[in-house]
């Protein structure tokens, strides 16, 4: 007859283990001898060994005492059945540990490779890294909504920082977020008057018109409070750019007059 502890060690389990077996009801209990100890037979050491064994296969402790009643048909439907579970675990682990990889990979893990490549271009003209993080959050929003419509865009958006105005917006839009100026920031207006310039230019190109997509208020109403969310001065950014004649942020309009 054997303690707990003599139990233990033969089925190479720790005591814990053996005090969670009995209270789930998976081995049974058995009473104490005159001396106050529990004492265990062969039986227990055969039951538990069973036990240690589906455990560490990975079979699930609630469905043991399952497997350790069933016949052989049973028994091989059950085992079948959790084979097929942890199958399924694996491949999500798989899938996860992918996904873990890619973390080293920074940006790419979040957006499409089309946008990485559009992210690195913006640290390659000078822009900071809080600027490209934001916009590495807001294609997060895009690729959300337009999934499809990335590699679509990208090209055009990848010419638009060829322009020497577009790099010197990203600039200036670099120290503004790098400094902790308030509304009143002179390059606030030089960055609206930049802004405002390649429009007026995309606009008599009849590049600046609102594509079909554009309609979709959602994703440009949450663009747009995300700016602001991340500084509370692009909303003088926008009272900048209606003084110029255009309205909204992310998805700018020219207006039918311009204010004053």
């Amino acid at each position: 007859m054997l303690t707990i502890s003599q139990l233990a060690a033969y089925a190479g389990v720790t005591v814990r283990a053996v005090r969670h077996y009995h209270q789930i009801g998976l081995l049974p209990e058995p009473e104490r001898d005159a001396s106050g100890y529990r004492r265990y037979g062969a039986t227990a050491v055969v039951s538990l060994i069973k036990i240690r064994t589906l455990a560490n296969a990975g079979v699930p402790l609630s469905q043991i005492a399952e497997l350790l009643r069933a016949d052989a048909a049973t028994f091989a439907e059950a085992v079948k059945r959790i084979d097929d579970q942890l199958r399924d675990e694996v491949e999500r682990l798989d899938a996860s540990r992918k996904q873990i990889a890619q973390l080293a990979a920074g940006d790419s893990l979040l957006v499409p490779p089309e946008v990485v490549c559009y992210l690195d271009r913006l640290r390659q003209i000078g822009a900071s890294e809080r600027i490209v993080a934001g916009e590495r959050d807001g294609w997060i929003l895009v690729a959300a909504r337009w999934p499809d419509q990335i590699r679509e865009w990208m090209p055009s958006k990848l010419a638009e920082l060829e322009d020497p105005r577009m790099v010197r917006l990203y600039r200036v839009l670099s120290e503004i977020a790098g400094s902790d100026g308030g509304d009143d920031d002179p390059r606030l207006a030089e960055a609206a008057d930049i802004l405002a310039d390649l429009l007026e230019q995309a606009y008599a190109a009849g590049e600046a018109q609102a594509s079909e997509w554009a309609s979709d208020d959602l994703p440009f109403d949450l663009l747009d409070a995300f700016a602001v969310e991340s500084d509370p001065r692009m909303e003088r950014m926008q009272q900048l750019m209606r003084e110029r004649g255009w309205a909204g942020w992310t998805r700018l309009e020219r207006l039918a007059e311009p204010p004053g």
